[in-house]
């Protein structure tokens, strides 16, 4: 079977939270809270065999329990393709998930509204935290 977008990020993405799901959703009821009629269309964007419809990115990020704002950024690179991707998030923007949305609202509160600028040390500061 052809499976043109499995080494997606999306494709990754879907594989590994349905495995976290495990236990808690089967892939049957996956689909079902994605409008999905069948669980099979789960299986082909899990294996990358089938693209996620923009469109379907909201109702699939409640079924996987994830931001839809992360699954949108895969859907993108996995539809347009990540150079055009990475024009459409050049000019709307990059979709901001809810935890880094967490970040940037400690960091205004931190700063006192100031806008402050990213600099060496904060970003370093900011690597650290992540171990890199």
């Amino acid at each position: 079977m052809n499976k043109p977008h499995s080494e997606s990020r999306l494709a990754r993405f879907v594989s590994k939270r349905i495995l976290d799901l495990k236990g808690k959703k089967t892939q049957a009821r996956i689909a079902s809270e994605a409008g999905f009629p069948n669980p099979n269309v789960v299986t082909m964007i899990k294996q990358g065999s089938s693209k996620l419809a923009l469109d379907r990115v909201p109702a699939m990020a409640i079924a996987l329990d994830c931001d839809p704002a992360l699954l949108l950024r895969f859907a993108l690179e996995q539809e347009a393709g990540e150079t055009a991707a990475r024009a459409i998030t050049e000019i709307f923007g990059t979709p901001v998930t809810g935890n880094e949305q967490g970040w940037i609202a400690e960091i205004r509160e931190a700063s006192d509204h100031s806008d402050p600028r990213i600099t060496t040390r904060g970003r370093a500061a900011i690597r650290a935290l992540f171990g890199k």
